[in-house]
């Protein structure tokens, strides 16, 4: 008898790490999975709503708060990655200095056009412009990607001149040159989690693949895709 596929979903910046451990964990059981990605603010809407899910990967803080709602399996959590911010510009386009946060600021300043995503990243940068004192001036050149569309398609294309996101997410884009990761005085790790869905119809199997994502064994993959172990 085929057994019923696991359904996991994912904010986007966790994607392409996830969709290479699924595949290998499918590989290595007969336990198929399907996988989606999104937005992290509507993956953790659509669970909160009571979408029925076995896995959802989601920055630690949404994880916790959809397990403090009950739409999370108490005791569930298993932290998969850590993953800090790094920044992009076009390919080819001049190359601003990032080596410093006096020189971020001054990268910042000069971008006639700068984007960001909705997630952790989003939040934690917008305070910083802020802690800055800049904020107010540079918003109307900040552009919004929309839900589910990569900071670093919209620097590809030239909507942006500036991008900031996951380094998970910029890696696999063509068209753009990833120009660092913030300095260590400013830079910002989040920690992605993954729990258990509260209406999963399979727990246990979906419990064993969340180990399996958290594994040593699986430290080499999260390393080629920009990630740390957590």
């Amino acid at each position: 008898m085929t057994e019923t596929a696991l359904k996991l979903i994912s904010s986007m910046a966790t994607r392409e790490v996830l969709a290479e451990l699924v595949g290998r964990y499918q590989r290595a059981t007969s336990q198929p999975v399907s996988s989606e990605a999104a937005g992290g603010v509507d993956v953790a809407k659509r669970v909160q709503a009571g979408e029925v899910v076995d896995v959802v990967v989601l920055a630690s803080n949404a994880i916790d708060k959809l397990i403090a709602d009950g739409k999370v399996a108490a005791g569930s959590r298993v932290d998969i990655v850590r993953s800090g911010i790094s920044m992009a510009v076009r390919a080819g386009a001049p190359v601003p200095d990032v080596g410093s946060e006096a020189a971020v600021k001054a990268a910042v300043l000069a971008a006639r056009t700068l984007s960001f995503s909705t997630g952790p990243s989003g939040v934690y940068l917008e305070k910083m412009f802020a802690r800055w004192g800049i904020l107010e001036d540079i918003r109307a050149r900040i552009v919004v990607p929309p839900p589910g569309t990569p900071v670093g398609s919209l620097v590809a294309d030239g909507s942006v001149e500036l991008g900031f996101q996951q380094l998970s997410e910029l890696l696999s884009l063509p068209g753009i040159a990833v120009i660092g990761a913030l300095p260590e005085t400013i830079q910002s790790i989040t920690v992605f989690s993954g729990g258990v869905g509260a209406n999963s119809v399979n727990p246990g199997a979906a419990r064993a693949l969340l180990e399996f994502m958290a594994a040593p064994g699986a430290d080499a993959v999260k390393r080629q895709y920009g990630m740390e172990a957590a």
